[in-house]
């Protein structure tokens, strides 16, 4: 089973699909149900399956293991 991870960052219309055991990052551009969903957001936080998400500035301050409050 792949593992995969959909991100979408604020101010930024569109998506980022994570596949995390090919270990990339690519743009993706919802269609059908993934379009509405994507829609969702405009009206605040949108969270389907996901345990755990932080918003960091940079890779460099996630690996620090620093999370700001």
């Amino acid at each position: 089973m792949a593992k995969a991870v959909i991100i979408g960052i604020p101010g930024e219309a569109g998506l980022w699909l994570a596949d995390l055991d090919a270990g990339t990052v690519k743009p993706l551009n919802p269609t059908g149900e993934l379009a509405t969903a994507n829609g969702l957001r405009k009206a605040g936080t949108f969270v389907k399956s996901v345990d755990l998400a932080v918003a960091v500035s940079s890779a460099q301050v996630a690996l620090s293991g620093h999370v700001d409050g």
